[in-house]
């Protein structure tokens, strides 16, 4: 074994999935780390089933598609045989090829079709396997839409990129902290470029996780179990109320209907020791408030107030309008607030506080100075949370 191989070989050894794993939670697609004889040295994420048992001669070698296209300095995207999107980056040191990082072998959104395609019966024969583990491992097969291979690709040339650095530095220095320290700056620097791509690479699409809630809530209906239908529609409507868009106000009547279905949830949960009120008079429904204000401050009066008590407790939201302003209470008979609880929501290094915060800056960005969330009392008997707001809004974003 030369010093190359012997060097590529310790940066598989040394954790190496643990220094890129800041990168690899963009993505959950395929992605793997071979020498140049194909053979597998990391698996960053697993390839799908059918690609491992099917595809590739045995389990530690990458499947003929990619080994045919393995040149020095060459990379490649290609659709395999089976119809599958495929990358391929060569990991370079000094003009030499050392191995190469592989990943994605997922249908994007127009090769899908191919899958149905595939001869399951040849397959089966061929290969002696049965032909329903075929057409299970075919079924699991990720669909990913372009934008999102195109993320994983990006990734796939970072994580190459400071692979070769590593290699580089673990050949010309002895001082490995040195050596560390500088790649796990520049993987920082990357993350802090893809957090957008984070928000982009949804692994499962809202709509499919939705049409699946429902299509559960079905069989319940049909299984008579009608509270396991009831919290699976409430759940699907969090769901999809949550992912619509901060910068947007909503009638207080959807935001609190928002919050009926989380405390009806949470009863399920919790039974006896949970109990709860909402007094919201029909007239301030219309009224609008930035979406996903009220549910934060119902959820810490729930976590906060009434877990910790062993026989549970009670929560009370109600509105009143008086004059130009409307304000929201919402009344826990809880513990109160610990002490450092609220001493940390002053402080504004202290990242307890940052929910309460973030939540009346959003008020007082909307609103104004003079709006915003207000605690007003928080002792044994409990803590009562107000929000404030203006009949008449000046909206400002």
């Amino acid at each position: 074994m030369n010093k190359t191989d012997k060097t590529l070989k310790n940066l598989v050894d040394s954790n190496l999935y643990s220094r890129y794993s800041g990168l690899l939670a963009l993505s959950s697609i395929s992605l793997q780390l071979i020498d140049t004889s194909g053979n597998i040295l990391l698996e960053f994420n697993p390839s799908p089933d059918f690609c491992k048992f099917i595809c590739q001669e045995d389990e530690t070698r990458i499947c003929s598609d990619y080994i045919s296209r393995l040149k020095p300095g060459k990379g490649d995207r290609f659709i395999c045989r089976y119809g599958l999107e495929n990358i391929l980056l060569p990991v370079d040191i000094n003009d030499q090829t050392i191995g190469y990082v592989v990943g994605a072998q997922v249908y994007s959104t127009d090769s899908e079709y191919q899958k149905y395609l595939i001869d399951i019966t040849a397959i089966a024969k061929d290969k002696q396997l049965e032909p329903e583990f075929i057409a299970k491992s075919i079924s699991t097969i990720k669909t990913i839409e372009e934008n999102k291979i195109e993320i994983h690709e990006q990734i796939c040339n970072h994580i190459t990129q400071n692979i070769s650095y590593d290699f580089s530095q673990s050949i010309h220095t002895t001082d490995k902290a040195i050596a560390r320290l500088s790649i796990e700056k520049e993987m920082l620097e990357k993350k802090i470029i893809d957090l957008e791509a984070k928000n982009m690479s949804l692994v499962i699409n809202p709509h499919f996780l939705f049409n699946t809630l429902n299509s559960i809530a079905r069989i319940a209906y049909f299984e008579k179990s009608h509270t396991t239908e009831e919290l699976i529609y409430c759940l699907s409507d969090l769901l999809r109320y949550n992912l619509k868009q901060d910068d947007e106000l909503h009638t207080i009547g959807a935001e609190m209907d928002n919050i009926e279905k989380y405390l009806y949830i949470q009863k399920v949960r919790f039974k006896n020791r949970l109990e709860y009120e909402i007094d919201m008079p029909d007239n301030i429904k219309p009224y609008r408030i930035p979406n996903m204000i009220i549910q934060p401050i119902v959820e810490n009066a729930l976590i906060h107030g009434i877990t910790p008590k062993r026989d549970g407790g009670r929560i009370k939201i109600y509105a009143e309008k008086y004059k130009n302003d409307i304000n929201i209470s919402v009344i826990d008979n809880g513990n109160g607030f610990p002490k450092e609880v609220l001493h940390s929501l002053q402080q504004s290094e202290n990242k307890l506080g940052i929910g309460f915060r973030s939540t009346d800056k959003r008020l007082k960005r909307y609103f104004g100075e003079h709006y915003g969330l207000k605690i007003a009392k928080s002792d044994f008997s409990g803590s009562t949370v107000t929000i404030s707001i203006p009949t008449k809004p000046n909206a400002r974003r």
